[in-house]
């Protein structure tokens, strides 16, 4: 097994390996997402919609037309305990079952909730169904949630842009807030293992999504389950949460990753603001059941 010696610092070049697309709640295509990953002048870039993999071929396709390396991969809407929990899954399998049922079953549950968000809204808002349904950019085929209420707001004039609007009626402070029911944290570690992927907890030290984040004990009993590694260069990790994670990822044996957390325009965070090097990639790809497109 290669020998991993585990960053200290960002490193100044590398992978984006956490993008959205309008496959679920980027503003971009993921031929959109290869374009600008290229003028960004990154060495990758992975497609990481929230629940899905239904934006993967058009991302391979352009990944290949471009000549710009690719992962395939999800972030995955996980809780452990009360604690909301995001996980990247890469280069798994798309045609486990057992992955294929979990995805099916969180989007339907996250359809339901956006429903049910929306009509508690109304009674405080312009806002309809049909004008969230408007913000969808691939029908079915997209994971829907609270940003597109947040872009159906924006549109009826409530709010200048998406991240006031996740400030307001769309916070998970709000009165309208609905927890999205999801799979435990465990449960997605065993699957995306089982489906030959690896598996990274996505911004784990984000204070700003979670008041309370994921314990080291927590943390510990992820990587007895199989957890590959830790996204510590991320935004939302402030350096004391980058600190704690470095040493957690030292104790556990953990990858470190970095990523943007990239919506295109449905976020400030830039492209390749955050990047993973090449070495933590090259293990990635060792691990993975699906090879990077290149």
């Amino acid at each position: 097994m290669t020998r991993y010696e585990i960053p200290r610092e960002p490193p100044e070049e590398g992978w984006d390996i956490h993008c959205h697309t309008v496959f679920s709640d980027g503003t971009r295509t993921p031929g959109g997402m290869v374009d600008q990953a290229l003028q960004c002048g990154l060495n990758g870039v992975a497609i990481t919609d929230h629940d899905t993999n239904a934006g993967w071929n058009d991302a391979a396709a352009a990944a290949h037309r471009s000549d710009m390396p690719l992962l395939r991969g999800t972030e995955i809407t996980a809780a452990y305990g009360p604690i909301s929990v995001h996980m990247l899954g890469l280069l798994y399998d798309p045609a486990n079952e057992r992955i294929a049922e979990m995805f099916s079953t969180t989007r339907r549950k996250r359809l339901l909730r956006t429903r049910h968000m929306v009509e508690c809204m109304a009674k405080d808002f312009p806002i309809t169904w049909e004008q969230v349904e408007r913000q969808v950019k691939e029908g079915s085929r997209t994971t829907v949630g609270r940003p597109h209420i947040a872009d159906a707001l924006v549109a009826a004039g409530v709010y200048r842009n998406r991240s006031e609007a996740f400030a307001g009626a769309v916070s998970a402070q709000s009165k309208y807030y609905i927890p999205t029911p999801s799979p435990t944290a465990l449960e997605v570690v065993e699957t995306v293992k089982q489906a030959g992927g690896v598996v990274i907890v996505a911004h784990p030290g984000d204070r700003r999504r979670n008041g309370t984040l994921l314990s080291d004990e927590q943390i510990g009993a992820l990587a007895d389950a199989g957890l590959d590694g830790l996204e510590v260069w991320h935004r939302g990790n402030l350096p004391d949460q980058r600190r704690r994670l470095l040493e957690l990822a030292h104790r556990y044996g953990l990858l470190v990753t970095g990523g943007s957390d990239w919506h295109g325009d449905g976020k400030p965070n830039a492209l390749g603001e955050n990047l993973t090097d090449e070495a933590t990639i090259g293990l990635i790809a060792e691990r993975g059941a699906l090879p990077p497109v290149a």
